[in-house]
């Protein structure tokens, strides 16, 4: 099975129903991903089947959960999950932030050459990001601890908005560190070739 099928039967176990262009896009992503990682060090996986499951599938098993706009993704690396995200959901505006120039100078050249117009990249800390600018959804694929990125991020939602983060194992302490009037929803994220746990953890409260 060639590549461009084997990512198509992997998201149609997935539900998700991915264009022959997405696909190709994808794929060029994660050959960008790969000849950038020889000098910029993005990321440690660096087997192209890897590369798929534990990039592109894990970014990908979130998209269900993507019913708020615009996006805004923190801490992208090198734009995971939000490229991924942005290339199957091309009407949804993201906005993807991270604080080091080699990795937003990546995430700029692949939003460039995959012709990505939904995608905006800002390198910057969460913390000095502009507090006027407000998103319907805030996701991490590798924020720090749930209770940070609530701090952190929850001046950035817009009333109704939520918070998602992805997760390997949960710990029940970090699970208790988020305090205030937030629910919280834990999901199971499953895709083909997982490796290991993974889940969403959604965080919404009531509007005041």
């Amino acid at each position: 099975m060639d590549e461009h099928a084997a990512l198509h039967g992997a998201s149609e176990a997935m539900g998700l129903a991915l264009t022959a262009d997405a696909i190709d896009r994808l794929l060029g992503y994660r050959d960008l991903i790969a000849k950038w990682n020889r000098v910029y060090n993005l990321t440690a996986v660096q087997a192209a089947g890897e590369m798929r499951s534990r990039h592109l599938l894990d970014s990908l098993s979130i998209a269900r959960f993507i019913d708020r706009a615009p996006v805004l993704d923190v801490g992208s690396g090198a734009g995971l999950p939000g490229i991924p995200l942005a290339i199957a959901l091309p009407t949804v505006p993201f906005t993807l932030l991270d604080t080091a120039a080699k990795r937003t100078r990546f995430m700029t050249q692949a939003v460039a050459e995959l012709g990505l117009e939904n995608v905006e990249i800002v390198t910057a800390r969460i913390e000095t990001l502009d507090p006027a600018r407000l998103f319907g959804l805030i996701t991490s694929r590798a924020f720090s601890s749930l209770p940070d990125f609530v701090r952190f991020t929850e001046r950035h939602l817009v009333v109704g908005g939520r918070l998602l983060a992805m997760k390997g194992q949960l710990r029940d302490d970090e699970m208790r560190g988020v305090t205030g009037a937030w629910k919280v929803e834990v999901h199971d994220l499953d895709y083909p070739d997982r490796n290991g746990e993974r889940h969403a953890v959604i965080l919404s409260r009531p509007a005041p």
